[in-house]
């Protein structure tokens, strides 16, 4: 359990990993019981989860979604987040507890939250309603992601006979 003044979180860690908390200088040592593939495997992973936690409750993650597109924008009613991106009807996306959505201007989404997994997996959420197509490059994409084009089709020249 790890609490700080963003939030608190909970981790279940494999029964096979020994974690210990030191708090003189204030330390986490995860220790494995053996060199085996899985323990090295599980020792990794349980440390990362801890660390990102411990960073989670302190600065807190975010992660930044462009709405790219004519027409195409964000707006924040409450604290839910309604995007038109195309449909008939707006979308509207309604965070779960431990997440704040911010929209600072209409084409940017920012997702905030102490859990690293779940901000991902709202912002993988809001992508996936609308993601980036290819010829256009319109929809919802991350901050910095590299939309790869096609070519569309191509003139042959000349009428048909």
């Amino acid at each position: 359990m790890v609490k700080g003044p963003k939030g608190e979180l909970a981790l279940r860690y494999h029964p096979r990993m020994a974690v210990a908390y030191t708090s003189s200088p204030s330390h986490i040592t995860v220790n494995r019981p053996d060199d085996e593939r899985l323990s090295r495997s599980l020792h990794g992973l349980t440390r990362n989860l801890i660390n990102n936690m411990v960073k989670g409750v302190t600065e807190g993650f975010s992660k930044t979604l462009e709405v790219v597109g004519i027409g195409y924008q964000a707006s924040l009613k409450g604290n839910a987040v309604s995007v038109q991106v195309g449909w008939a009807n707006p979308l509207v996306v309604e965070p779960p507890t431990g997440i704040t959505l911010e929209v600072p201007d209409p084409t940017h989404i920012i997702v905030k939250g102490c859990d690293k997994q779940l901000v991902g997996q709202v912002a993988a959420d809001i992508r996936r309603r609308r993601p980036p197509e290819p010829y256009k490059g319109k929809g919802i994409r991350y901050q910095g992601e590299f939309v790869r084009r096609k070519a569309g089709k191509a003139f042959a020249g000349g009428a048909a006979q």
